[in-house]
């Protein structure tokens, strides 16, 4: 296993990584490997901050929805057109909280509103994005199929900040991270002075040929960029660890403990029980596919997880109690770089043989053949 990360790293497929295992609440393996940033070469260490990209969804926007929805700020059956006025009369307005967080709104999955948001001075620009997603046509109508949204997830913010009257990444830092003590996840807003992530160690992405530089600490997706950094689909910052003890919170509170008390059972059981919507996914979070899964052929259909675009992943077995969390650059310096779509399953496959022809436990030994 351990083989494969060095060798993902000799054949290109990302220029660093960090590698986590955890198994029945107890951390087996975290490993960093290659470069956090190729010139001037940097090296990857177990701290190093990632974009996480789209494990944004899961990891900020639909614990926020959790703690909405368990102190009864919102339901999951309400509506946009209850929740927000401005889309009340539209086309939208029957699209549900449960809706938005298993992309069965009808959004399409993305749209490049930054070249018509970036010209725009920071202050107009949060007013013209809720008036673009207001008409933004559908690609589908809602609660039929579903089809990923990053535009779905923009809106959620929308609800949730409406909801708490407050920043989403005020939010999840003041009632998510900070009662579980994970210092390791956060926004890096670029409104604050450009300083982004400048004061911790981050993996550098693309070289952005929007920006015109290489992007380290700073939000890879152009979206949340025009944005000041924040969004509901992506802007996330993390290290593995604290990807790691998030889940295992969520994870050991669906399996009928409270680790710190921080979400009831119940709520988190609503959110990865299969909905009604056809489709791979719970709320917030993907499951693995019948076939050709990211996440190889050995998590049971009781898993969730999710992937990201600059090269993140986690997959969470709840049946076998592993979570298997994958960090890599693979954008750097060119998103380009897809050879990552077969790596993951491979990988995945080593960690799983390991630990179900293995002692699934604590110090469980990963040979590196």
């Amino acid at each position: 296993m351990l083989e494969k990360m060095h060798r993902a790293v000799l054949d290109g497929v990302f220029p660093g990584a960090v590698l986590l295992v955890g198994c029945k609440g107890s951390m087996v393996l975290h490993e960093a490997f290659g470069l956090a940033r190729l010139d001037p070469p940097e090296p990857m260490t177990r701290d190093t901050f990632f974009d996480l990209a789209s494990l944004t969804k899961p990891l900020a926007t639909a614990p926020a929805c959790m703690l909405l929805v368990q102190e009864g700020s919102m339901r999951l059956d309400d509506t946009l057109g209850t929740l927000i006025p401005d889309f009340a009369g539209t086309d939208k307005e029957p699209v549900t909280v449960a809706d938005l967080l298993t992309h069965a709104s009808g959004y399409p999955d993305h749209r490049p509103y930054y070249r018509e948001l970036a010209p725009l001075p920071p202050e107009k620009r949060r007013q013209r994005l809720h008036r673009l997603l207001v008409d933004e046509p559908l690609a589908q109508r809602p609660a039929g199929a579903s089809l990923y949204s990053d535009l779905g997830y923009m809106v959620l913010q929308w609800v949730v900040e409406t909801r708490a009257r407050k920043a989403l990444d005020q939010l999840v830092a003041e009632r998510v991270y900070a009662p579980t003590a994970l210092e390791g996840l956060r926004f890096f807003r670029t409104d604050d002075k450009g300083q982004g992530g400048a004061t911790v160690k981050v993996a550098a992405t693309e070289a952005c040929p929007w920006r015109g530089r290489v992007l380290q600490g700073e939000v890879h997706d152009e979206n949340a960029s025009v944005m000041g950094g924040v969004a509901g689909h992506a802007g996330l910052f993390g290290t593995a660890g604290d990807v790691w003890a998030l889940l295992c919170e969520l994870m050991g509170t669906y399996l009928g403990g409270a680790p710190r008390g921080l979400f009831r059972r119940e709520t988190v059981e609503s959110f990865w029980d299969p909905p009604s919507v056809p489709g791979p996914f719970v709320l917030g979070f993907d499951t693995p596919s019948p076939t050709r899964s990211s996440a190889g052929r050995f998590f049971s259909r009781r898993s969730v997880g999710h992937l990201g675009f600059t090269g993140t992943s986690f997959w969470m077995d709840l049946e076998r109690q592993v979570v298997v969390v994958l960090l890599t650059n693979r954008v750097h310096p060119s998103r380009s770089n897809d050879r990552i779509k077969t790596f993951r399953p491979v990988l995945h496959d080593a960690v799983m043989e390991a630990v179900l022809h293995g002692n699934p436990r604590p110090r469980l030994h990963f040979p590196t053949v």
